[in-house]
């Protein structure tokens, strides 16, 4: 999996598909995504080649996506097996499908948290939840209903009087809401 002229070998598939439970075919598909983002040809991508990508540049949120796939990595690049890691938590759930760990409700919403928890403590502070509010809204809202929301948040939302928000009240706060469906991109089989 070194350079873009390799190619993926049928047991590297094997083990990632019971990884991330990804058709073989969507495997391959990914990698050559994986290999035309990878402008070096050294086999893992940099953050510059995550944001080359249209729908992550345009996103409001995009730059909190590619920090996800380089947490993955603890590196400053990341290789497939990361990449595929990272999306894994975005495949959709199949009912009756096999289980996988990736992409079971806890690691969404592990994964959702994070987009939140911006300093990384484990917690959502109200400044990391305006940031963020701030990200997806832009100037569409003015600050003062962006502090409303965050407030009226907060105080919903932190069962221990805190004034944050954390992992558990944040499932707890989530309960109700579809993530299986939320948090999945379709990819082609």
């Amino acid at each position: 999996m070194g350079t873009r002229s390799s190619m993926l070998q049928e047991a590297e598939i094997t083990e990632i598909q019971k990884e991330t439970g990804f058709s073989s075919n969507q495997i391959v598909r990914l990698y050559s995504r994986f290999t035309n983002l990878d402008k070096s040809d050294q086999g893992f991508l940099r953050r510059a080649d995550f944001l080359r990508i249209p729908e992550l540049a345009i996103n409001p949120l995009g730059d909190r996506i590619v920090h996800a796939f380089f947490k993955e990595s603890n590196s400053d690049s990341v290789n497939f097996r990361d990449f595929m890691r990272v999306l894994a938590r975005f495949r959709p759930v199949k009912k009756n499908a096999q289980k996988n760990k990736l992409n079971d409700r806890e690691e969404k919403l592990k994964f959702a948290f994070k987009m939140y928890d911006l300093d990384g403590d484990d917690m959502i502070s109200r400044d990391e939840l305006l940031n963020v509010l701030h990200m997806m809204v832009g100037a569409n809202i003015s600050d003062q209903q962006l502090e409303s929301i965050a407030d009226r948040t907060i105080s919903e939302v932190d069962l221990d009087c805190d004034q944050n928000i954390s992992f558990s009240e944040f499932v707890k706060a989530m309960e109700r809401v579809d993530v299986e469906q939320k948090m999945s991109i379709r990819f082609l089989n």
